[in-house]
């Protein structure tokens, strides 16, 4: 089985960006867990991050081409507002869990609108970090 973790923009900034609301864990952190949690589970994991919107795109599609089949995805700011992105992941069909650090249901009225829920298969959110594992046991486990 093949896991793509995707990232949008800022997620590199783990740790550094406000920590009171995304913990002080950096994205290597992240990725490292992943990492350990994918080999224990015996599954190919990579991992892609981009502060831009088209190499998102370009990246969900190059997915469908890997026959990757499962995307753990937090695509950040972008969840408010890119239809591309949406498109994208309706056009290769991979199963997504959309994964959103903070509680966004409690946060800004901007963070309520999701383009990716829809598509989603499962959405997670305000697990910390924690939400990309359990996105990633969904997508393995179905649990």
């Amino acid at each position: 089985m093949k896991i793509l973790v995707l990232n949008g923009p800022n997620i590199n900034m783990l740790g550094i960006r406000e920590p009171g609301i995304y913990g002080k864990e950096s994205y290597g952190y992240l990725v490292d867990m992943l990492k350990k949690h994918a080999d224990e589970k015996g599954v190919e994991v990579s991992f892609y991050q981009s502060n831009h919107e088209g190499t998102l795109v370009d990246a969900i599609q190059q997915a469908y081409y890997d026959k990757v089949d499962g995307i753990v995805f937090n695509p950040a700011a972008y969840t408010h507002t890119s239809i591309a992105i949406a498109d994208a992941l309706k056009a290769v069909s991979i199963p997504t869990v959309e994964v959103h650090i903070s509680d966004v249901s409690a946060r800004e009225d901007f963070r309520q609108i999701s383009y990716i829920r829809d598509i989603a298969v499962r959405t997670i959110t305000g697990k910390g970090l924690e939400g990309y594992r359990l996105a990633f046991d969904f997508l393995v486990d179905g649990e």
